[in-house]
Parts: structure tokens; sequence; C-alpha cells
């Protein structure tokens, strides 16, 4: 029997929640039961009273806002506990066409992906200023050249995960699990793909994006943060060939002045320019150093997350195991 379950990270939604979930479906062809989950991230209005009234079937519950990337994973372990074999993450302001959820499940019932991602038409989004279509853009460009993948929408919140994908994925950061689970899929070798989605009309301004030059730089620190944790080798030799460059031409010029090869002046040591070619040499080696220890640490963090990989599995299947003892 196949299980999807469907989430929704909340955070004061009482407004649009209702909506969204009457756009919801019960039933989808060749999935044998649907529910749904919300994630009540410390909402302090009726979100969780909308989402019992509409019939959700599952409430995880947050004290206090915890922020979008925790409440996506707390769905995931709880959507696993619950035993879905598909999950479904959508927004509660009623963004994404619910209508569409079969096309997104559909290359996971197939077995052609592990995690498919809804693409939005970014160009043809009214709602969109051209500044925010051009960023969203660049962002997913950014992240395909990260991940080596091919998502035209890296920040789409609308996709579909499979039981496998879900019990494999991790979220560090704080801000946003969008960019950085398309990176840990390339990375991890899990199967993503994407599909082309609807976009309904815009209910509220978004929550993330509270204004232009805060994304940017929030997006840019979690680009460069999710590079350095799963290509740190990479990373850092870029990052070191600059200093090492600029020291070696620096160096370079020390040299053909010294030996006079063109325009010696015997009055002029040029000793600073020396030491400031040493110096940024040193720096560009050290952080070249800097990327080989991070990178036998990401060697590290690779294995435990094998470890907690098979964790996940064997206490999902103690769980499995003990509700049947109990029905």
């Amino acid at each position: 029997m196949t299980k999807l379950i469907i989430q929704i990270p909340c955070y004061n939604e009482e407004a649009t929640l209702g909506l969204t979930l009457s756009q919801l479906p019960r039933h989808i062809a060749g999935v044998d039961q649907v529910e749904w989950l919300i994630i009540n991230d410390g909402s302090r209005d009726r979100t969780v009273e909308v989402a019992q009234a509409c019939g959700v079937d599952h409430i995880v519950n947050f004290q206090h806002n915890q922020g979008l990337a925790k409440g996506f994973m707390a769905g995931l372990e709880a959507c696993l506990q619950a035993g879905a074999d598909i999950i479904v993450n959508t927004d509660a302001d009623n963004q994404y066409c619910a209508e569409d959820i079969p096309k997104l499940i559909q290359p996971i019932l197939d077995g052609e992906a592990e995690i498919v991602i809804g693409a939005r038409p970014i160009t043809e989004i009214k709602d969109f200023s051209p500044l925010k279509k051009f960023l969203q853009q660049f962002g997913s460009w950014v992240v395909r050249l990260a991940s080596k993948t091919d998502i035209p929408d890296a920040p789409s919140g609308f996709r579909a995960i499979s039981r496998e994908a879900a019990l494999r994925l991790n979220v560090f950061n704080e801000y946003t699990y969008t960019l950085e689970t398309i990176i840990q899929a390339g990375q991890k070798g899990i199967a993503i793909t994407y599909v082309p989605i609807r976009t309904n009309s815009y209910l509220r301004p978004s929550r993330l994006v509270k204004s232009i030059p805060a994304y940017v730089q929030r997006s840019i620190i979690t680009i460069v943060r999710i590079f350095m944790t799963y290509r740190p080798l990479q990373f850092f030799m870029m990052l070191g060939s600059v200093p090492f460059s600029l020291g070696f031409l620096l160096c370079l010029r020390w040299l053909i002045l010294f030996w006079g090869i063109v325009g010696n002046d015997p009055t002029k040591s040029r000793v600073p320019s020396l030491i400031l070619a040493a110096i940024l040499i040193l720096i560009g080696v050290q952080l070249w150093i800097f990327g080989l220890i991070a990178d036998l640490l990401a060697v590290n963090r690779k294995l435990l997350e094998d470890i907690q990989l098979r964790m996940r599995r064997s206490e999902l299947k103690s769980n499995r195991e003990t509700s049947r003892i109990f029905k």
C-alpha cells in the first residue's frame, strides 16, 4: 500500500490555510492513501483550529517559532513516523496549484526519481518584480553549478520526496531548506528531477523575502555555506588561488626588476613588494591546506550520515513492528 502525506509548514496562516487545504486532494491515482500534515511553527493565531476544522490528519507543534528549515525537517520526520512512502511539501499561502500534485509525484511512482521539484514559470509570474525574477534565476544557476543538477527553480517549495530520499536528507541551514536539499541530492547521488507546475494568485507577500537586499544577502551566505559544507576542497582551492596568484605575479615582477631585465633602478630595493608577495602566497597555501583538512572532515561527515541513515531505518522498522503488535 502506497501512502502519500502532504505537509505544510505554517506560521500564523489562519487567513490562507483553509483555502490551501480545500484545494488539496484526498484521492490520487496510483496512491492508496492520502493524508495531510501541518507543522505549526509557533503560530499565535488560529492556525491549528483552522487545520483541525479542515480535517488535517497530523499536526506537529512547536512552542516557539523555529524557522522554515527546522519546520520542514520536523515535518519529514513526522511523515516518516506516520508511514509515508511519498511526501509532498507545499506552502500554506496557496501559491502552488494543488491540481499538479499527481504530476509532481509521477516520476517517483514510475521509479525515475526520488526527489521532484515543481518548477514555476518564473518569467510569467506577474507578482514577481524583474529584479526578483533575475535573482531567482541567478540563484538557481548557482545551485545547478554547485549540485551538478538541472533544476531550473531551486527556491521552489513545491516538491515531492520519496521515503528513501527523506531518510537521507539533512538540513543544517536555519534560513531555508530549498537550496541545501537540492545540493545534497546532487552530492549524494539521489535521483532528482523537475516538472513544470502552475501557480495561483499570491494572497500575501513572501515571508522569506522581506526585502530584496536582505534576501540577496542571506541567499549568498546560504549558498557559500552550503558550498563550503559539501564541496570544501573545491571552495578553498578556488579561494586560495586568488591571493596565491596575486603573490606569484608580485614575486615574478620583483624577480624581473631584481635581475635587471627591464627598468632596473639600483636605488630601489623593492623589499615591501617582496614581503607582500610572500604574505599573499602564504595565505593562498594556508587556504589550500584548510581545503584539504575540510575535505578530510567531509569524509567523516559522510560516515556519520551513513550511521544516521542506518539508525533511522532501524528506528522506523522497530516502530512499524511495534504498531503491528498493538494492532
